[in-house]
């Protein structure tokens, strides 16, 4: 199967840099950026970009809304010697597919993505770890197929709501913006946060959709699932990300064992505010876990 607008392509075996080699299964497709190969994985005709870097045990990074899988460019550099780094952009964000159908963008869609990439590198069982957004679908992934999870990383995220009332007031939040992305353009994305800054996107749309059917939340699943987790897990934050420090005291208190790490004089976007800092972090959890 041709995905449209890229040429079939197939490489050796998984895991090697993706400047040198990178897997796409049957119904994936190639381009060519410079020396970077680019594979795209074909989800029922919505193409969803992905990216692996390194051997070794597989991990999986979702980046958070309105950002991409750029985000991650300073992790990929850094752990690849040991590990098998995938990185993908979720769907309306950056070089995915922005369907027009906002039924589309779903977090059932979002954890199914997250499967498929996976298969498309060839890997069973994975540390499955994100930022914000990121971190609150890996959750839902781990909570949808624990089978597949050896571990979590929980970067600058929360769990979600137990209450209607403050999960209703953050899907008000996440509808305004979707509003203002359909009123403003991409303008409106916003570049307040580094990894933000770093994404190139295509689609107002895409984000709006994104915004409403992938930001918002129905139910608290996800915060209920805590309790239930029984694999290593690091919880990160930014000293200065104020939103989110209360929800990263939750999760550390909340999930069985977990690890907690504070990266000072980081924001939201840890990971780029404090590259080594963060690296450090996350590679000794990940040597302890993970090898």
């Amino acid at each position: 199967m041709r995905v449209a607008g890229t040429a079939d392509c197939k490489f050796g075996p998984p895991g090697l840099a993706n400047t040198e080699a990178a897997v796409t299964p049957t119904g994936a497709g190639c381009k060519f950026g410079g020396d970077r190969i680019m594979p795209y994985l074909d989800r029922d005709g919505v193409r969803i970009y992905y990216e692996e870097r390194g051997t070794g045990p597989a991990v999986l990074l979702s980046h958070g809304y309105s950002a991409s899988a750029r985000m991650w460019r300073g992790q990929m550099d850094a752990l690849a010697d040991r590990y098998h780094l995938i990185a993908w952009d979720m769907r309306g964000h950056d070089r995915s597919d922005s369907p027009d159908n906002l039924a589309l963008y779903t977090h059932e869609a979002t954890i199914a993505d997250m499967a498929a990439v996976m298969d498309a590198c060839r890997v069973r069982r994975a540390v499955v770890g994100g930022l914000s957004l990121g971190g609150y679908m890996s959750l839902a992934f781990h909570l949808a197929h624990p089978e597949r999870v050896v571990a979590l990383m929980l970067f600058d995220t929360g769990p979600g709501y137990k209450r209607d009332e403050p999960r209703n007031e953050w899907n008000r939040m996440a509808d305004t913006r979707a509003a203002t992305l359909e009123k403003e353009g991409l303008a409106a994305a916003g570049a307040a946060s580094a990894e933000v800054r770093v994404a190139q996107h295509r689609s107002a749309q895409g984000l709006a959709h994104a915004a409403r059917g992938m930001l918002a939340q129905r139910d608290g699943r996800v915060i209920e699932s805590l309790a239930s987790i029984r694999v290593p897990t690091l919880v990160l934050v930014g000293e200065k990300d104020q939103a989110f420090l209360s929800a990263t005291d939750y999760m550390a208190a909340k999930i069985p064992g977990a690890e907690k790490v504070i990266i000072a004089n980081a924001g939201h976007a840890s990971n780029i505010d404090q590259p080594a800092a963060f690296n450090a972090a996350v590679r000794s959890f990940l040597d302890r876990v993970a090898r």
